[in-house]
């Protein structure tokens, strides 16, 4: 096996595609954003768009045969997935495939023990202890994704619903998201019916908005999307996770929702994913550069 003078970390994501180099001393060489790369929608377009941001990161001069490669995949969890995406990245002195929320864990806390909150458009908990890496929630919109941007949109557009058709009172909220809809029911249930996880997440600042303005609907719906935040920092802290970042989107908008006690134990994340799957390579980071966590 060629030994690796570069560290390549990836983020292979349903949104965007991010890439950065670093040398052996941990020191950034160059970074690359593009666009969705999800490997479960098209496996063979996804790795095209993750070979063109590694390419545009590398194109200084680095050969691939000195490289390690850390990729975090979304939704990756067997390995002869992996064995597909590195056979998809020949010449690389080594690639380390996992799932993103893995790399992400890894980059909010180092090598060590640590857990992750993730709060999204989407909402996951993972917990590395020792030997084990344990994926908690993060179940899709349909069965979970309980204190995601998705499911707050969902439960604010279901209260509107029912103050539209006069089945709980009238709130700021329900006025709000109905003038959307033209205050139409049947609008609202045809858009519905196509509308995809990001499009309910798309009303979350709105209702944060009219939450943080006194709303006391909209406050309930950011409360029970803060709970079950909460539970699932309890859960990663059950399965002996100390160290609890918190990240995504949501996460610091719904930070005052949270008890005193469970906000003071969410941290905020040293690293993003993509440093997380350099060390998750091998690599190493310069401390002196700050943390990147975007």
């Amino acid at each position: 096996m060629a030994t690796a003078r570069f560290f390549l970390g990836v983020d292979g994501g349903a949104t965007r595609c991010r890439a950065r180099l670093r040398d052996s001393s941990g020191r950034e060489l160059g970074h690359s954003v593009g666009p969705a790369a999800n490997i479960y929608i098209d496996f063979d377009a996804a790795m095209r768009v993750v070979r063109e941001t590694i390419n545009s990161v590398i194109a200084a001069g680095a050969s691939k045969q000195e490289i390690a490669v850390g990729l975090g995949i979304a939704g990756f969890s067997e390995d002869k997935e992996a064995e597909r995406v590195a056979a998809a990245l020949p010449d690389f002195a080594r690639i380390v495939v996992v799932n993103d929320a893995v790399a992400a864990c890894v980059g909010a806390n180092g090598l060590g023990d640590g857990g992750l909150v993730i709060a999204g458009t989407g909402s996951a908990g993972i917990a590395r202890v020792g030997a084990t890496t344990t994926i908690i929630g993060g179940r899709g919109f349909q069965l979970g994704d309980d204190g995601s941007a998705a499911r707050l949109g969902e439960t604010a557009l279901r209260a509107t619903l029912r103050a539209l058709d006069g089945l709980e009172p009238m709130s700021e909220l329900a006025r709000a998201l109905g003038r959307h809809f033209g205050g139409d029911p049947l609008r609202m249930t045809r858009w519905a019916a196509e509308a995809k996880p990001r499009d309910y997440g798309a009303f979350a600042p709105q209702i944060l908005e009219l939450a943080t303005s006194g709303d006391t609907r909209a406050r309930e719906i950011a409360g029970d999307a803060a709970r079950a935040i909460a539970a699932l920092a309890n859960a990663l802290n059950a399965l002996g996770a100390e160290r609890i970042a918190l990240v995504g989107g949501l996460g610091e908008p719904l930070r005052p929702y949270l008890s005193p006690d469970v906000a003071r134990r969410l941290v905020r994340p040293r690293r993003d994913a993509v440093d997380g799957a350099i060390l998750l390579a091998g690599g190493t980071l310069d401390e002196a550069e700050g943390s990147p966590c975007t």
